[in-house]
């Protein structure tokens, strides 16, 4: 089976459409996809890349992008959603705490819902308390977890290979070597993964 790492940042808009997708694609494609939350923002910042922010074309581009590419895969959205999101490394490292534990996908997708239907800003506590709540969590030992040392490290650590592999931008999938960046490029990953070419 096709191994594929699917980097992915709670704050990406573009990560909303791969992640409420993923597990339908992986059945039909026979797919396995390991998913690996990093900080986005941190990467970016290195780069000086600031891709939305005070340019307001090119945000009503992306929510119009999003808005087309969501009715492709008949998935629903609210848009704009709120954004950019507030606290980031928190979200992201509640996800890698439950992809360590075994619930952080759902996490993720349950996350990524509340901000994209019911428009709540996904880095509230607000929101991550009530996706959790939805995987049948104590919000708050599970935040209080996610706070500490060894989990905001786990996360600097994994944005680190993130970028030691080439990652600049999320949603990327890596496979075999090579960065596919962005919700369009999945099935290239795929191909990739499958038979070291994109077909």
């Amino acid at each position: 089976m096709p191994d594929i790492d699917f980097w992915y940042s709670i704050g990406s808009t573009y990560s909303f459409l791969t992640i409420m997708r993923l597990d339908d694609w992986c059945s039909e494609h026979q797919a396995q996809v390991n998913w690996r939350p990093f900080d986005v923002r941190a990467v970016m910042s290195e780069q000086k890349n600031i891709p939305f922010a005070g340019k307001p074309v090119k945000s009503a581009y992306m929510w119009r992008d999003i808005e087309r590419r969501a009715a492709k895969y008949h998935i629903h959205a609210k848009l704009p959603a709120p954004y950019p999101i507030s606290n980031l490394e928190l979200a992201n490292q509640v996800a890698l705490l439950g992809i360590r534990e075994g619930w952080g996908k759902s996490f993720t997708q349950n996350l990524y819902r509340i901000w994209f239907e019911d428009g709540i800003e996904a880095g509230s506590e607000n929101a991550i308390s009530e996706a959790l709540f939805r995987c049948q969590l104590d919000p708050l030992p599970v935040m209080a977890r996610a706070r500490s040392p060894e989990i905001e490290t786990a996360l600097k650590v994994e944005t680190e290979t993130a970028v030691a592999l080439g990652v600049f931008g999320a949603p990327s999938f890596v496979t075999r070597g090579e960065v596919f960046w962005g919700d369009d490029r999945l099935e290239d990953a795929l191909s990739w993964a499958r038979v070291g070419h994109v077909v």
